[in-house]
């Protein structure tokens, strides 16, 4: 059985002007047209080859959607994730460039977010209702969970989803599963950003959780340069202080009411910043 997508080995059954036909065992004798058989245009043909000798291919449809084999190695296979390039956008997708003749069509319902020629993106592969291969950005389930990263590693790693939910889903190394949980999540995440990251924890499926913020005292102080260099941009005073709602102040800042007022309460301490009832204002 043919497997489109794959590598595999078959045998030369018929040699013709064009190339080769391929199948997945010698004919049991001449005449025999009944086993599926496969094209391997003749530049793609190794030139001592000859009937009986066995190739690995690699299966896909060309530009008629007819099945047809190759010897190059294209840059994603079933099963596998991988970043391509877009080489075009056009009506129904975008087209990657997988290093074979026919770029990979990634439709546009298979985009997490709108891509643009020139973007790189992290795919999949999968076969659409008409047998086709086609490339997808839902990579989940084909990311790894055998990592070799610990608690406490630092990782980087290409957001592919985000969950109001849960967080933000990342493939570390473009290979492995990771979450950073909502609550972990710091500053504008977007969905094709590269993170870096430290491992919080490794749950028992293999899979990581992950935080883009320090460890809290480390963090704290990054936070209080961050309110430092906000007062500088608001002229010396915030317009609101640490009584305001939460919403306001992610918005503001990037950081949680809690985060917030721990760097705040830093900065009171060292005897940086003063609290009035309705801003915060550098002494």
């Amino acid at each position: 059985m043919f497997r489109l997508g794959e590598k595999q080995q078959l045998t030369i059954v018929k040699k013709v002007e064009f190339g080769v036909y391929l199948a997945e065992t010698a004919a049991p004798g001449p005449g025999d047209e009944a086993q599926e058989r496969v094209l391997l245009p003749v530049r793609q043909v190794p030139s001592q080859a000859k009937i009986g000798d066995a190739l690995e291919v690699f299966l896909y449809r060309d530009s008629k959607d007819r099945l047809i084999a190759t010897t190059a190695t294209p840059k994603l296979m079933m099963g596998q994730v991988a970043e391509l390039s877009v080489a075009q956008v056009g009506r129904f997708g975008a087209f990657l460039d997988w290093g074979l003749e026919k770029d990979l069509f990634l439709p546009f319902k298979q985009q997490k977010k709108r891509v643009q020629p020139g973007d790189r993106v992290l795919v999949s592969l999968y076969i659409d209702k008409s047998d086709r291969l086609c490339a997808t950005m839902n990579v989940y389930a084909n990311l790894r969970s055998d990592s070799p990263y610990h608690g406490g590693d630092r990782v980087k790693g290409r957001v592919y989803e985000i969950s109001d939910n849960f967080g933000a889903f990342v493939a570390v190394d473009n290979i492995f599963s990771a979450l950073i949980p909502k609550k972990e999540l710091y500053g504008d995440v977007q969905i094709g950003e590269d993170v870096e990251a430290r491992v919080t924890s490794v749950l028992p499926d293999g899979r990581l959780n992950l935080s883009v913020r320090e460890k809290t005292p480390v963090q704290i102080e990054k936070d209080a340069r961050r309110i430092l260099e906000l007062l500088d941009s608001y002229e010396g005073a915030l317009p609101f202080s640490d009584k305001a709602a939460p919403e306001v102040i992610t918005h503001e800042t990037g950081m949680s009411k809690n985060e917030f007022k721990r760097a705040v309460g830093k900065l009171l301490k060292e005897n940086l910043i003063e609290i009035k009832e309705k801003s915060i204002r550098r002494r």
